[in-house]
């Protein structure tokens, strides 16, 4: 997609969400108008303008239902960037010597061919609702597109609860390259850990598993749950990952029941390290 249709999708999607929210009733926070240009101003704006104030107008979206014409809008420029930033097959990650169906990979989450890639979510499991915010929720949910806090909206409907820590939903993953998007509530720690903690940290990964597993996916892309905002101190949360996807595996083996091939997402080179050294990864 090139650069005059990317501008040309972002403007009619930033006046259709626009006038979307304002026919709604929502109002428009300061720092979502510090982000969003005045309508007037529109037409004058640069494309990573307008690709700011379209994602910002996502992220603060309610689950509403969209008409075909904004979704397909959506799902045209979503694809395009997802495709222009480089797609990554799972065959393309680095193997584990001891065991190829553990692997790993440093990158972009949302630009994964995984079957299924986890999403470290909140307890409302509809999103990070904060303008911009460079989280994996975030990002997940603004290259997904507006379908999946919908389909998450009604999933929480229908529980009618907070997720608790420790569990999973699946939800299809739209316009990403994975099939299926797993949504998981990791535990809190702010940087003191508990046995609890750890114990519910290792839940969360079981769960998603588990999930994939049922699911029929062949592959699942974890990320770094809970190391992030949630305070999890990475060290630890590295070792409990690891070993709770090995002893996984090896039930399933015991059982002799298929499993995926489980691939260990990381985006710094902090946490690559890690990782590569519990991988024995040279």
């Amino acid at each position: 997609m090139d650069e005059a249709r990317t501008r040309e999708l972002c403007a009619y999607l930033v006046k259709r969400l626009l006038k979307e929210r304002l026919g709604n009733g929502a109002f428009m926070p300061p720092r979502l108008m510090g982000i969003v240009p005045a309508p007037s101003a529109l037409d004058g704006a640069s494309t990573e303008e307008l690709w700011l104030a379209f994602r910002a107008l996502v992220n603060v979206r309610e689950p509403w239902p969209a008409d075909a014409d904004l979704l397909a809008a959506q799902d045209e420029l979503l694809q395009g960037l997802i495709a222009k930033a480089g797609v990554t097959s799972v065959e393309s990650t680095t193997p584990a010597p001891e065991d190829a169906r553990l692997r790993l990979w440093r990158g972009d989450i949302t630009t994964l061919a995984a079957d299924a890639i986890v999403n470290a979510a909140n307890d409302g499991m509809t999103g990070c609702w904060a303008p911009l915010h460079y989280c994996i929720d975030n990002a997940i949910h603004t290259f997904a597109g507006i379908q999946l806090r919908l389909e998450c909206a009604r999933i929480m409907a229908e529980q009618g609860h907070p997720e608790p820590t420790g569990q999973a939903k699946v939800t299809p993953a739209y316009n990403l390259p994975a099939r299926h998007v797993v949504h998981t509530v990791g535990p809190i720690a702010n940087g003191a850990v508990t046995d609890q903690l750890r114990a519910q940290l290792a839940s969360s990964y079981r769960s998603c598993l588990d999930a994939a597993a049922h699911a029929g996916d062949a592959s699942i892309a974890l990320c770094c749950i809970s190391t992030g905002v949630f305070g999890f101190p990475a060290d630890e949360a590295a070792n409990i990952a690891v070993g709770t996807v090995r002893a996984w595996l090896a039930e399933r083996d015991a059982r002799d029941e298929p499993a995926p091939t489980v691939v260990f997402n990381v985006f710094n080179e902090a946490d690559e390290a890690r990782y590569r050294r519990l991988l024995g990864i040279s």
